[in-house]
């Protein structure tokens, strides 16, 4: 008896859910894909682009009804593109050259008809007051030339960031059996199993505990 009231009150532990809201963003992490692999493996090393302000995943669905006797007969599901739009404090030059494909010569960077953006791999965490983290992984996409804006300086300081947008595709995904634009993963505090899973999902590589980071200069 005393054995079956453990068990009950284990799996009540187990089956109880996760009301905690996010309240920040942290640890955008991006690579480029590498297209001679049937799983996306990355070319490089996994870079990280610091101070993250917004990250929007926008992944429309459609219902689309069938008619028969003046009634719905079936129900389906469309789904449209998944777009990333993400704002940072500052976009270093050198990981808008590489998500962006641009041409350097000489330190200088150039936009122009030629530019021909790569297939990258994103990974970036919601983050909880309770230090959970839920982890969102971006499997296959590119991201587009952003906006250029400046704007003159008034009687206070006001800052301003910057912005970049893409879209995003499924892609055979190791474990899954049907091919995935995005994959996500919850850890409590302290703990870091479902990120270390994504990040082997997502890259093929672990997470790095010291990884090669770019930090926002003046322009």
């Amino acid at each position: 008896m005393k054995k079956d009231r453990l068990l009950k009150l284990n799996l009540q532990h187990f089956s109880e859910k996760n009301y905690k809201a996010s309240t920040g963003v942290d640890e955008f992490y991006y690579a480029v894909l590498n297209e001679s692999s049937d799983t996306g493996i990355i070319n490089g090393s996994i870079e990280r682009i610091k101070f993250a302000q917004t990250i929007t995943v926008e992944l429309p669905q459609e219902a689309v009804r069938a008619y028969g006797d003046n009634k719905t007969a079936e129900i389906a599901v469309s789904n449209g593109n998944v777009t990333v739009t993400g704002a940072f404090h500052k976009l270093p030059v050198e990981d808008r050259q590489t998500l962006l494909g641009l041409e350097t010569v000489e330190g200088l960077g150039s936009y122009g008809e030629g530019d021909n953006p790569p297939y990258v791999a994103c990974v970036f965490a919601k983050t909880h007051e309770d230090g959970s983290k839920e982890w969102v992984g971006l499997t296959k996409g590119m991201f587009m030339r952003p906006t250029i804006n400046a704007q003159t300086k008034e009687d206070t300081t006001a800052f301003q960031n910057q912005e970049i947008s893409g879209e995003f595709m499924e892609r055979k995904v190791d474990g899954f059996t049907k091919e995935k634009s995005v994959v996500f993963g919850y850890d409590a505090d302290g703990e870091t199993t479902n990120r270390d899973a994504l990040f082997n999902k997502v890259f093929g590589v672990a997470y790095p505990d010291t990884t090669t980071t770019t930090t926002t200069t003046s322009a």
